[in-house]
């Protein structure tokens, strides 16, 4: 795995393939759809759920007798679900850094040749041709599995479409942290300060003050350096790495390719002065 990351010879397919991505899928709204921006939470490896599980019960249908419709029906169904999934993978996919692209190619490439194999399973099955489907089904569920395992690497070693900045919380202390002159903050523009060697950004409107984890929660995007820009009637700060948009009201997510909310800190002032704290 470590040498699929560093394989520089899989970026000239990777990039072709990441313009068609780009190209085909323009529209803002279809991205936040394919990210799981409206769930709050990445909407591929949730959409996966169905033709795996489809695959598997497919699998263990086929050793029983009598069970062909029931076994037939399943693969149609884990190959139809595979096609929208394998959309919103790819959408998550062409918003990665190079190496996750690397492994997410290999990824994709395995599921692929796992979709073609449960698609001549059904087609064998269709005709009659149940031993063949079987056969064509479980060499489909071996190549989907690696997919699987491949993925697994993806999201838990690389981190990919995994909350970058969430991890920051842990390095900072339970006590309240003293870290603004309330007075000196300057109305609706993003000011940066360290918290035990966190960064942050902070927001002032009027008297409401929001403390913000400045680690994109996507691709570790300076947000401190990012753009505040009103969408849909609340101010937002817009990552200048990737896109990412964030209510600085609330953190929700707002654009992708992010498709988790950002992490507010507490606040509170004390003489003037401007604290925040672990949540």
């Amino acid at each position: 795995m470590n040498k699929i990351e560093q394989n520089a010879a899989l970026d000239p397919v990777g990039d072709r393939l990441q313009r068609a991505v780009q190209s085909t899928l323009r529209g803002q709204r279809v991205r936040d759809l394919l990210h799981g921006v409206w769930l709050g939470h990445p909407l591929h490896p949730a959409m996966v759920q169905v033709p795996v599980g489809a695959w598997i019960s497919a699998a263990v249908v086929d050793l029983l007798p009598g069970q062909r419709r029931a076994a037939t029906t399943l693969v149609a169904l884990g190959t139809a679900s595979a096609v929208p999934a394998a959309v919103a993978g790819l959408n998550d996919w062409a918003g990665l850094a190079r190496d996750q692209r690397r492994v997410g190619l290999v990824h994709a490439a395995s599921n692929a040749i796992g979709v073609a194999l449960y698609a001549g399973s059904l087609a064998a099955r269709m005709r009659g041709r149940h031993g063949m489907g079987r056969a064509l089904a479980y060499l489909g569920l071996s190549a989907a599995s690696v997919g699987a395992y491949i993925g697994g690497h993806l999201a838990y070693k690389q981190a990919a479409q995994v909350s970058q900045s969430i991890s920051e919380l842990h390095r900072m202390g339970d006590d309240w942290h003293s870290v603004a002159d309330l007075a000196a903050l300057p109305e609706r523009k993003l000011v940066t300060r360290e918290v035990d060697d966190v960064s942050v950004i902070l927001y002032r409107h009027g008297d409401e003050v929001t403390v913000m984890l400045e680690r994109c929660p996507h691709q570790s995007g300076p947000l401190g350096e990012g753009e505040v820009q009103e969408i849909n009637g609340h101010a937002c700060v817009v990552c200048p790495w990737h896109g990412s948009a964030f209510r600085l009201n609330g953190g929700e997510v707002v654009h992708g390719p992010a498709a988790t909310d950002q992490q507010l800190l507490p606040t509170r002032v004390v003489d003037g002065i401007l604290q925040t704290k672990l949540p």
